[in-house]
């Protein structure tokens, strides 16, 4: 297997995750989802570009970034697994138990696996998201 080093003087440029698009229909109404019922912090709002609105956790890297369908002709939904893990940083089914209380829904419950637990949700327009504890938990 070739070597991942750049060559010895050679500027190997570096990048950090940022966010990445959940398609949603209602800005505001995903937002309020997201916030209120999955409990995640608004990280950036972009007053000059209201299309640009990121969720997740201030002071730490990536975000979801509610991309609104119709803002762009080909920008469309699509409900489904997102590809998307969210990791709980503390008591996995005291989490869950909480969002539960808040109404989101389940499509797979907290779910005890070979591997570790998982459950997936779903948002108002259906897009998926898989929940998990951090590894090795």
């Amino acid at each position: 297997m070739p070597s991942r080093r750049a060559p010895s003087g050679v500027h190997r440029p570096s990048a950090d995750f940022s966010s990445v698009a959940v398609t949603v229909s209602d800005r505001q109404k995903s937002l309020d989802w997201y916030t209120h019922r999955l409990g995640l912090e608004i990280v950036e709002v972009d007053p000059q570009d209201p299309h640009w609105v990121t969720v997740g956790r201030r002071g730490r890297l990536g975000a979801l970034h509610l991309c609104q369908a119709g803002g762009y002709p080909d920008l469309v939904l699509e409900p489904g697994n997102s590809g998307i893990d969210l990791r709980v940083d503390h008591d996995f089914l005291s989490a869950c138990a909480t969002w539960k209380r808040r109404g989101v829904e389940f499509v797979v419950p907290p779910t005890e696996r070979t591997w570790g637990w998982e459950a997936q949700v779903r948002d108002p327009d259906g897009n998926v998201l898989r929940i998990t504890p951090p590894l090795g938990r």
